[in-house]
């Protein structure tokens, strides 16, 4: 097999490319900037800005686009889900917003139904606040959250992605009862993009803020949103990195949430293309590749194919489940030797099974490479 050929910054750095067929993860570099917004980065560069003026205008361009009453860009969904919580803690006093991460006097309890518990729920806590799990494992119960919302409650947090799990309140209920007792609810939708009517669905449910990570719609791996009510999303922003260049109180625990103005204008980008991009034939695409992967291994020995599809993050991928007996290697095995391999691929995987999406292999050839070592690898 050819081995990759290294780019200079690679070589240089002695890190080793890899070939994307996990997802659009954090840990492998989330997304690529498409062309357009490559053309927008070199124009942004052209001048400097005046930041609060390009995260309003921007806010307001994304809030539009989505029918929310507000919009803040921030760097990743995690400080979405931070900046959200900070902002339910303290409002608009600049007096508390310099008391974090101390919450002492403040309400600081963000409650969360217990089998929601996940690991990003730890981005609440960083402002400051307390998690207060509630249910069992398997349930939990309307009269149990409404019994839980009490003076110290800031917020209701709510993972989209198990807004299906039995057992739990559903957030149109979360939203009556949060609601009627003045506590806002903070939705995590950071990869629910798909399909569109879902990306857009949660502006409209009443939530009080929602955040999205941009990664999973073609923008930076270091962006996100947080939108939502116009007074939470003012108080998110006093508590970001401009907030605290220009608020009187420089006490801020935002600082650290900086972004680059060419990621700003990547963020408005990707909610643009998004909304206009032409999601069939993209699906389309992705099933195309995940066909050649399949017709190089199913036929194997000990292995067979099976087409998952996933709602929220939406793509179809590919789960390949490996006989250890007849194909004389694990799942495990093949996972390592892929991601050993020259050029290094990366792959998700299940016990007995590996996942494969390849729709982050955009470049000519790419999806054959990760074909031709799989059926190496299980032949």
């Amino acid at each position: 097999m050819q081995a990759a050929v290294k780019t200079s910054i690679f070589e240089r750095l002695g890190v080793k490319p890899v070939l994307n067929a996990r997802g659009f993860n954090t840990v492998v570099g989330g997304n690529t900037p498409t062309a357009r917004m490559k053309e927008a980065i070199e124009e942004v560069e052209r001048y400097y800005v005046d930041m609060r003026e390009m995260l309003d205008r921007s806010g307001e361009r994304i809030a539009e686009l989505m029918g929310a009453e507000a919009a803040y860009v921030t760097p990743g969904a995690a400080a979405a889900l931070a900046l959200g919580t900070a902002a339910c803690i303290t409002g608009t006093d600049v007096e508390k917003m310099g008391r974090l991460p101390d919450t002492t006097g403040l309400k600081s309890e963000v409650v969360i139904q217990r089998p929601q518990i996940y690991q990003y729920d730890r981005a609440v806590t960083t402002v400051g606040a307390r998690l207060v799990e509630i249910g069992s494992a398997e349930r939990t119960t309307a009269a149990e959250l409404e019994a839980a919302l009490g003076p110290q409650t800031a917020c209701v947090l709510f993972a989209a992605h198990l807004d299906e799990l039995p057992g739990i309140v559903g957030l149109d209920e979360v939203l009556r009862i949060a609601h009627g007792k003045g506590v806002p609810v903070l939705v995590d939708a950071a990869a629910q993009v798909y399909p569109l009517e879902r990306f857009l669905s949660f502006p409209k449910t009443g939530a009080d803020l929602i955040a999205y990570s941009c990664k999973y719609f073609g923008g930076p791996n270091s962006s996100g949103i947080l939108v939502g009510r116009r007074e939470l999303i003012e108080a998110a922003s006093l508590q970001g990195f401009i907030g605290f260049e220009h608020v009187t109180n420089r006490k801020g625990l935002g600082r650290g949430y900086k972004l680059d103005r060419q990621e700003i204008v990547c963020a408005v980008i990707a909610v643009e293309d998004w909304l206009s991009m032409d999601h069939e034939r993209r699906l389309a695409d992705v099933e195309r590749r995940i066909g050649v992967i399949s017709r190089a291994i199913e036929k194997l020995p000990g292995v067979s194919v099976e087409l998952v599809r996933r709602a929220g993050a939406g793509p179809r991928s590919l789960a390949i489940t490996v006989d250890p007996a007849a194909a004389r290697r694990s799942a495990e095995d093949v996972v390592r030797e892929l991601r050993e391999g020259n050029p290094s691929i990366w792959v998700n995987s299940r016990p007995g099974a590996i996942l494969v999406n390849p729709e982050p292999l955009r470049a000519e050839g790419d999806v054959e490479i990760v074909a031709r070592r799989l059926r190496e690898l299980l032949t």
